[in-house]
């Protein structure tokens, strides 16, 4: 059976309109077709709502997304927030432009509660719908920055998201080198930070995994590079 997509419906989501200062239009027509998950490193999702609404943060995202499932909207999805920074992801380098950003309250530490991954479930259905992104172009903050952010963190439930057909798992192929695969699958990483590379990956494909690269490593990133090979 594959994977279970979220009905339209399912569970009726109306964001909350709080704009921020901080976007602009998208670059040379571009139009979304990648989704970033962030978390905000933050206690209080109020605080990190009005900081990404702050003109002297010089960051925002299109969503914030509670703990008890509260949605703001910051920014217009047809516009250009501000949450990607220098990251890039396959030949994307210029991921503001190209890309959706959903900020969800979480300090890192703590598992995401059943109201907020609800909400996410929600709100991505309809962004997918929308904009005919497909799940595998749903990645995190630290897919796209291996070793300089880490978020949303090993804590999230991608596997969850994946049943539902609103990102994806990793199955195995033949080991193949990693690094190149994981090129191919679209992580951008200097050729000396492999050690980057493999916690970036663990962290949302082998949550739990310590130590150094391995078999079941190397299969799940063949597998994934074979299956979904970055645009």
């Amino acid at each position: 059976m594959g994977p279970r997509a979220v009905p339209r419906g399912a569970w009726r989501l109306t964001p909350l309109w709080h704009p921020s200062d901080n976007f602009g239009p998208r670059r040379e027509g571009a139009v979304p077709d990648i989704v970033v998950l962030h978390y905000t490193a933050m206690a209080s999702a109020e605080r990190a709502r009005d900081w990404l609404c702050n003109p002297e943060s010089g960051v925002s995202a299109h969503y914030v997304i509670g703990r008890q499932g509260t949605v703001w909207q910051l920014v217009r999805e047809d516009m250009r927030a501000w949450h990607a920074g220098l990251g890039a992801w396959g030949s994307v380098g210029e991921v503001n432009s190209r890309s959706i950003g959903i900020e969800i309250a979480n300090t890192g530490a703590e598992p995401f509660p059943e109201p907020q991954m609800a909400a996410l479930e929600c709100l991505l259905s309809g962004i997918l719908q929308r904009w005919r992104i497909p799940p595998e172009r749903v990645i995190g903050h630290s897919d796209m920055t291996p070793g300089r952010k880490i978020d949303p963190g090993p804590r999230l439930d991608w596997a969850r998201l994946a049943r539902r057909g609103l990102a994806i798992a990793a199955t195995p192929a033949e080991p193949g080198d990693f690094a190149n695969d994981a090129h191919r699958f679209g992580y951008r990483v200097d050729a000396d930070r492999h050690d980057v590379l493999l916690t970036a990956f663990r962290d949302r494909f082998r949550p739990g995994a310590r130590g150094p690269l391995d078999e079941t490593d190397r299969r799940l990133m063949a597998g994934l590079a074979a299956r979904y090979p970055a645009l």
